[in-house]
């Protein structure tokens, strides 16, 4: 018996070496993971205003993305990035669907066919590709990424919406931040077997856009799933606290109280030109 106690001092001294190595690298991959989220979110990562089951969430990364998803309404919650003006403009070729294996609920590239929605992008495949080349546009293409949308929507005035971004706020103010994601109707329950397969169909669709700076701008749309699609965007237009309100979300938790009610409390479309191309057509 005393013969065995070197040993055991030997197996206890090497599980403390290996516990306290896990320990420092599990540090150090946390302390580099939040630098890098922070890098692609202005006033820190969008969390939740009060957790509940309906807007918990893991976030996940991809190449210029982070995507807020919920394993509960097989949705991504919320997708941010950001976006400034580039020179090269070359796109490569439309990469194809794909599943993202870090998703509980395996969700195909066929699962929404037959259903009458579209595979909705979130962090849009054009805007994305051209600013942050090739891996994040095929990033775009994870069904992580992906939403049910009605085919007017998706084709027409979300298509509008995210040509306006990167086409005309981008080089008119160099960079912004957008944060996107669905709307569920307050009656979860009455909804929770509203469903394209394993994910839940969505009522409406928000999108933030904000100027960063000393003196932010944003605008904030939210869309439904009705639309005809030819509407114009400014009809869209809603405070971000309606969309915190709608989705359970805080969406720049680091905004000091002063600028949060200045920026997030109403509506304020000046200096944006919005008129201009509120009625641009779509592509399609």
């Amino acid at each position: 018996m005393i013969s065995s106690l070197p040993f055991v001092r030997r197996q206890v001294r090497n599980v403390g070496v290996s516990l306290l190595f896990v320990l420092v690298a599990s540090g150090l991959w946390y302390w580099q993971e939040q630098d890098v989220r922070d890098r692609l979110s202005w006033m820190g990562v969008t969390t939740w205003d009060e957790p509940g089951l309906t807007n918990l969430h893991r976030v996940l990364r991809n190449e210029g993305v982070l995507i807020g998803w919920s394993d509960v309404r097989v949705n991504p919650l919320w997708v941010s990035y950001r976006l400034h003006r580039v020179d090269d403009t070359k796109i490569g070729p439309r990469p194809d669907f794909r599943r993202d294996w870090r998703t509980l609920w395996p969700i195909m590239p066929d699962s929404y066919f037959g259903s009458g929605y579209d595979r909705g992008h979130l962090a849009p495949n054009y805007a994305i590709a051209r600013v942050h080349g090739a891996e994040a546009q095929r990033d775009t293409f994870l069904m992580s990424n992906i939403s049910p949308q009605r085919p007017d929507l998706n084709r027409r005035l979300w298509q509008r919406l995210e040509e306006v971004v990167i086409d005309h706020f981008v080089p008119r103010f160099g960079a912004v931040q957008v944060i996107t994601g669905p709307v569920f109707p307050v009656d979860w329950l009455g909804n929770v077997f509203h469903r394209v397969g394993l994910v839940e169909v969505p009522q409406a669709f928000y999108k933030i856009v904000v100027v960063p700076g000393e003196r932010p701008k944003a605008l904030a749309f939210l869309m439904p799933q009705t639309v005809q699609g030819n509407e114009p965007l400014d009809r869209f237009l809603v405070s971000i606290d309606e969309v915190e309100a709608r989705t359970g979300l805080n969406f720049f938790p680091l905004l000091p109280d002063n600028v949060e009610i200045v920026l997030e409390a109403e509506v304020r479309s000046g200096g944006w030109a919005l008129d201009k191309v509120a009625r641009l057509p779509s592509r399609y």
